[in-house]
């Protein structure tokens, strides 16, 4: 994937930072970019963070809402980690360690709506409300067996 960027002066991060409305365009400007799995990622770790904060502390929650977090946040990371990949082998690892991560989520959200039931749409709606983009990290090229 070609990385030319259309930019405003700063970066993308100033942009975030300082709340600015408009957003990079990573591709080259013929082109419209129908998955933005950086972003939706982004947005997804954010979502949870969010998510956390609304869940009530106790013993139980305090782990499940720091393993949440972690792997909630971490499916970005590795998504942008695999977008810069050097290799082919490299990218198909970091895939494959945000779908790891995208399922470990999943899985700390179900134990987390068993700890707190008054929370659990809350929870199904997250994790359903970003089914599509962990749908395209499933399709992504998987090695050949």
């Amino acid at each position: 994937m070609m990385k030319s960027e259309v930019q405003k002066p700063g970066s993308a991060d100033d942009s975030f930072w300082n709340g600015d409305a408009e957003w990079v365009t990573r591709e080259e400007p013929g082109k419209n970019r129908v998955y933005d799995l950086e972003e939706r990622t982004a947005r997804f770790g954010e979502a949870v963070i969010d998510f956390a904060k609304t869940i009530p502390q106790n013993p139980v929650t305090n782990r499940l809402i720091n393993q949440l977090v972690g792997a909630g946040t971490s499916v970005g990371a590795n998504y942008v980690e695999a977008d810069d990949s050097v290799s082919k082998k490299d990218f198909l690892k970091s895939i494959g360690t945000c779908r790891k991560e995208a399922r470990e989520t999943k899985h700390f959200l179900r134990m987390i709506a068993r700890a707190v039931p008054e929370l659990k749409l809350q929870a199904r709606e997250l994790w359903m409300g970003q089914g599509a983009a962990f749908d395209l990290l499933k399709n992504l090229e998987r090695p050949k067996e």
